[in-house]
This record gives C-alpha cells, structure tokens and sequence, in this order.
C-alpha cells in the first residue's frame, strides 16, 4: 500500500509541473500576443512598396552632327559636367549673320529717324511760311480795300471835273497792281498749305516707317538671341548629379530636334512610394516618421518621413481605369500612393539605393 501511495503522490507532482508549465507558456503566448496587438495598433505597414527617384530622358533640343560623347553609360556625373558635344559651326555662322542683321537694322532706324527729323523741320519751316504768307494776304487785301475807296472817290472826281485824267489813271493802276498782288497772295497761300500738308504726310510716313524699323531691330534682336541659345544648346550638360544611362547616340551621328539621347537618374534624391490599403490610410498623417526596410539590404534600416498624398487611388492613373458602372461588381481594396521622403539615405556609403528597389515600409501612427 505505501508503495501505491507514493507512486500516486509523484504522479500528482509530474501532473502539477505540466499544468504549470502549460500554464506558464499559454500566459506567455497570450502575454505576446497582447504587447503584438498593442504595439502592432500603434503601426500601419506594407510591403508593396518601392524606390523612385527622377529619370530625366535628355533629349536635343537642336539637329546636328554629334561631334563628341564625354560620358561612358552607367557613369556618375556631377551637375553642370559636358555630356555631349554638337558640332557648331554652322550655328557659330548663324550668329555672326543674325548680328550683322542687327546692325543693319540698327543703323537703318537711324537714318529713317534722321530723316523723319529733317520731315519735322521741313513741316515747323512750312508752318512758318504758311503764317507769313496768311500776314502777307492781311496786307496785300488792306491796301486792295484802301485802292477800291480811292479809285471810287477818284471816280467821282473825275466825273466832276475836279480831278485830271492822269490822276485818275494813276489811280487805277495802283488799284490794279494791288489786286494782282492780292491775287498772288491768296496763291502762294494755297501753295503754302499744299506744300505744309505734303510735309506733314511725309513725317507721317517717317514716323510710321520709324516704327516699322524698331519693330525690325527687335525682329533681329530675337533671332540673335536665337541664334545664340541654339549655340548653348549645342553643349549638353547634367541637369544634377546622378548616373546617366540609356546612352542612344554615337559620335558622328546626325540627331533632329528631339531624339532621346540617354538619360540622367538622381540617384541621390530618392524616396519610396508605398502603395497602403484604404482601410490604412485614416491613420497615416503627413510628417509621422517612418521605418524603411530595402529588400536588397535587410539589415539597413533608413528612416523617412511621411511627406503627401498622392491624390488619388493607383488604379485611376492605370491605362484603362476600372469603371464600376457597367456589368457585375466586385469590390476590391484599394492602394492609395503614400510618398515617403527619406532622411538618412546618404549616410551609409556602403549601400547602393536605386530606383525600383522593393522595401518595406512601417508607419508610426500614434
């Protein structure tokens, strides 16, 4: 019988230490669970979500010959630095004939406004001579009147006999003579007015043709400025610092207006879209920090900032948008584009982000 009992009181034991130990892990797992759901509510995380970065397609802006490629593709270049080389020569040419232009342009406004000065002076000048020939016209028709009243009293003289034939005669050719000369005064003032008004169209015209030669000067101007700016196109150069890649063209090659000719990745201004489900999206706010993960360097952790909305859902900016109106429904969950700025993506000179590369993305919320 004591042999029983002991063999029952240790088997009570072994049973007491399971359920302990059973206990003792369901408290730990239920203990984890709870500081997961805790911390986990406190988080909103995704893994579609990726690296971008501007890709500038560096297209021509002029047609010509290439004259020298100074890059190798997949090359780190500096902002500013020669990428390519067009031959100028031509352009060097169309400068020196849109100055010369220019000058000739510049040199005819001077005589045209020269000669609209010398049409004004010629219109002040008949202005004065039509004001000399109106005085002149006054005089000549005051001694007229003055020749008519003699000539009349002379009249009546003479038909008294209180005057002579001769005093009479005299007096009729002064009034004569001062009708003539009021007659060629009334003439040379048409003559002055016709002669005022035709140099009044003159300057006019000079004044119009003035206008015309400044138009022409700025006309030039334009072109020279033209001319120039095709010469700096010519010299292609980095738009920032970054890797240029997908090099197309070939020295000696004849490239047109517009032909792609590589392209320049700013390699060292990245951030991650993160494409979040709607249902996250209440919780994600602009400035809440960021924890960022990259596929390629597990180890790496970046931090980042959570910096726009992109505005709409990625399927609206697909090819063919999905349209709910037609046909059956089938809800789907959509991703909403979160923009994520990295803030420490240059300290670690021993990881190579580029564009394109997978991450993992966990959001701070609270």
């Amino acid at each position: 019988m004591r042999e029983n009992q002991s063999l029952t009181d240790t088997t009570g034991k072994k049973s007491s230490v399971k359920l302990f130990i059973i206990l003792a892990v369901l408290a730990c797992m239920i203990g984890a669970g709870a500081y997961y759901f805790v911390q986990s509510s406190k988080y909103e995380t995704t893994d579609n979500a990726q690296l971008d970065a501007d890709i500038i397609p560096i297209k021509s802006s002029i047609s010509g010959y290439i004259k020298e490629i100074h890059f190798k593709d997949n090359e780190f270049v500096k902002k500013g630095q020669v990428l390519i080389s067009i031959d100028d020569t031509d352009l060097k040419t169309k400068i020196a004939q849109a100055q010369a232009a220019l000058e000739n342009s510049k040199a005819g406004l001077i005589s045209v406004r020269n000669s609209a000065f010398a049409s004004q002076s010629i219109v002040t000048a008949t202005s004065f001579t039509s004001n000399s020939v109106e005085q002149n016209i006054g005089a000549a028709k005051a001694r007229l009147s003055k020749s008519e009243e003699d000539f009349k009293r002379m009249s009546n003289m003479l038909n008294a006999n209180a005057a002579t034939k001769s005093q009479y005669d005299a007096v009729k050719a002064e009034l004569d003579i001062n009708r003539a000369q009021y007659e060629v005064a009334i003439t040379q003032s048409k003559a002055a007015v016709a002669q005022s008004k035709g140099a009044m169209s003159q300057a006019e015209a000079q004044r119009a043709q003035i206008a015309l030669s400044e138009a022409l000067v700025k006309q030039r101007e334009a072109e020279l400025n033209l001319a120039k700016t095709q010469f700096d196109n010519a010299t292609i150069i980095a738009p920032y610092d970054g890797i240029v890649t997908k090099r197309s063209v070939e020295n000696g090659q004849y490239i047109t207006i517009g032909q792609p000719l590589c392209s320049v990745i700013d390699n060292k201004n990245l951030w991650v879209t993160a494409n979040f489900k709607e249902t996250q999206v209440r919780k994600i706010k602009i400035g809440q920090t960021v924890d960022v993960k990259v596929d390629a360097y597990p180890d790496v952790l970046i931090s980042g900032q959570v910096e726009s909305y992109i505005g709409a859902t990625g399927a609206k900016f697909s090819l063919l948008p999905p349209d709910n109106s037609t046909g059956n429904f089938v809800k789907i969950v959509q991703r909403v584009p979160v923009k994520i700025k990295l803030l420490d993506q240059n300290k670690n000179t021993d990881v190579l982000l580029m564009p394109g590369l997978s991450a993992f993305v966990k959001v701070k919320t609270t």
